[in-house]
């Protein structure tokens, strides 16, 4: 594929850490992270191996003796693997991976395969809130020290449609701080041509060794983490099912409406008139998130603070 410049994107679920330690480079080597314990991971992931949870800790410890791009990915099940997030921290430190790609699972209807329904899947608030706490723990971890110690991480790009967060590595990706924005610039993107030419290399002389940083482009500005368009390209056009809008564009912390579904601020009476919604809401499910176990072992999430979020209107 290499020789033909066609890229390799390999996603693993980290059962096969020989494979791993073996692999040829590739342009960006994934290792699915389902779970941050062996309990939970038995449970999601319903593994082939007796042995699963060391195989998938054996793979990411792999990985940071790869010479290329690796990636830690996690997809966020709320009710089945949105807790634990110092687990999560301790895995990937394993791996020291180059990325960390934090992404809310997205459903896809009811099958007899599946348990899940529309509440476990996260708002995007909610996964920038979680990556936002791995990136403390990881920074703890890096804090205390050791050979084992991971490097610095930072919050580098995402993406509101595909309800995604990405980490980086500060030492490989992290660029200067803009003096304007007060923000980091980040290298995340690929440089393809200098990729392929690298790859060449390594085939005609295996000894040759290339990293991370040799291909890396920088990252454009609707991209980063913050920016306006929260990930949306410019060039592209955005569709919306049936003409259907979001109602509320904005929320305060506790999730309480303040924009209209034309970008104006609610009134305060109107904005206190949804807040004793919401409180009359949390009367009935209590104060964050409640998850209910129902017969045949689906989970349900009830919060009230998204109890607005997810209402439209028709233009």
């Amino acid at each position: 594929l290499h020789s033909r410049e066609i890229s390799t994107f390999l996603v693993t679920n980290g059962q096969h850490p020989k494979a791993i330690e073996s692999l040829r480079p590739v342009t960006q080597l994934y290792v699915s992270v389902d779970a941050p314990t062996p309990e939970s991971l038995i449970e999601i992931d319903r593994p082939l191996f007796n042995d699963a949870w060391e195989r998938l800790k054996y793979s990411l410890s792999c990985l940071k003796d790869k010479g290329q791009r690796t990636v830690a990915r996690l997809t966020v099940v709320k009710g089945w693997n949105s807790d634990d997030i110092d687990g999560y921290a301790k895995l990937v430190a394993l791996g020291k991976c180059s990325l960390v790609e934090v992404k809310g699972v997205t459903f896809c209807g009811k099958s007899d395969a599946s348990n899940l329904n529309m509440t476990n899947t996260p708002w995007h608030h909610e996964v920038v809130a979680l990556t936002q706490k791995l990136q403390e723990e990881l920074a703890k971890i890096t804090a205390a020290g050791g050979p084992d110690a991971p490097p610095l991480y930072g919050l580098a790009c995402e993406h509101k449609h595909s309800c995604s967060v990405l980490l980086a590595r500060v030492d490989q990706f992290g660029g200067e701080i803009d003096p304007v924005t007060g923000r980091r610039k980040w290298k995340t993107w690929i440089d393809y041509p200098k990729f392929h030419e690298l790859a060449a290399r390594h085939v005609e002389d295996p000894t040759f060794k290339f990293a991370v940083e040799d291909y890396v482009a920088e990252t454009p500005s609707w991209a980063l983490f913050g920016a306006e368009e929260e990930g949306f390209d410019p060039t592209d056009n955005r569709h919306r099912k049936k003409r259907k809008h979001p109602k509320y564009t904005k929320f305060d912390l506790s999730g309480v409406p303040t924009h209209d579904d034309d970008g104006q601020e609610l009134s305060a009476q109107e904005r206190n008139r949804l807040k004793m919604l919401m409180d009359e809401k949390k009367k009935d499910v209590g104060d964050g998130s409640t998850v209910y176990t129902l017969k045949g072992g689906e989970k349900t999430v009830e919060d009230a603070s998204l109890m607005f979020r997810g209402l439209t209107v028709t233009k």
